[in-house]
């Protein structure tokens, strides 16, 4: 099993030192479902983009805003949320990891 509290860390650290600010891993690939560590320096964001068929996101450190038509809704450390079905985006309040598990395909 990965180690998300060394991932979270490292992937902080990846972060901040790219010029992009920001840093993702595949966690698990398995059939239909996608788990990624995504990393995002404070300030930066995932531009608005489709939604997967089921999503979640849970913040493991920081501080983000969804945003979506729908309306933001802004999520700390330690908050899980599904995502919306709609097109939505990620932005960074402070430097931030979240972890997006995904349903890509199915019934």
């Amino acid at each position: 099993m990965p180690d998300i509290p060394g991932l979270v860390a490292e992937h902080l650290a990846a972060a901040g030192a790219s010029p992009r600010g920001r840093s993702a891993l595949k966690l698990i690939h398995d059939g239909p479902l996608r788990q990624s560590i995504i990393s995002l320096a404070a300030g930066q964001k995932l531009e608005e983009h489709n939604t997967p068929r089921a999503a979640t996101l849970q913040v493991l450190h920081g501080l983000v805003r969804v945003t979506s038509p729908g309306g933001d809704v802004v999520l700390a450390a330690g908050a899980l949320e599904p995502l919306p079905h709609e097109r939505h985006g990620l932005a960074a309040i402070e430097d931030s990891v979240v972890l997006l598990t995904a349903v890509t395909a199915g019934e």
